[in-house]
């Protein structure tokens, strides 16, 4: 995400003087109602979808992960390359390539 998008985030945030509800438990739980919102695009089918709605809720879903990077002090690119090092390790390409198995049966 661009530094102009984390500040329109911050400021919308500032703006509405909203930082005093986004406690880390309150913004965990904004970021499953707005996952399973965007979970309800596809419910009745796979392929038919409203791709602007899609779009929608996936941003809502972005937006409360920014807040609760800020609110934890963390850096996306760091706790990410941390879980991708983590991933990579516990699924090597050679066992898991084109595999959908859980990685303790592979």
């Amino acid at each position: 995400m661009n530094q102009q998008t984390i500040d329109r985030i911050r400021n919308f945030t500032k703006d509405r003087d909203w930082d005093q509800f986004h406690s880390p438990a309150n913004l965990a739980k904004s970021i499953s109602i707005e996952a399973n919102e965007l979970l309800e695009c596809f419910q009745w089918s796979d392929t038919d979808y409203d791709l602007q709605h899609v779009k929608e809720e996936l941003a809502d879903v972005l937006v409360y992960c920014r807040d609760m990077l800020d609110k934890l002090g963390l850096d996306e690119d760091e706790i990410v390359n941390m879980k991708m090092d983590q991933n990579e390790a516990k699924y090597p390409v050679v066992k898991a390539k084109g595999k959908a198995d859980k990685y303790d049966k592979i």
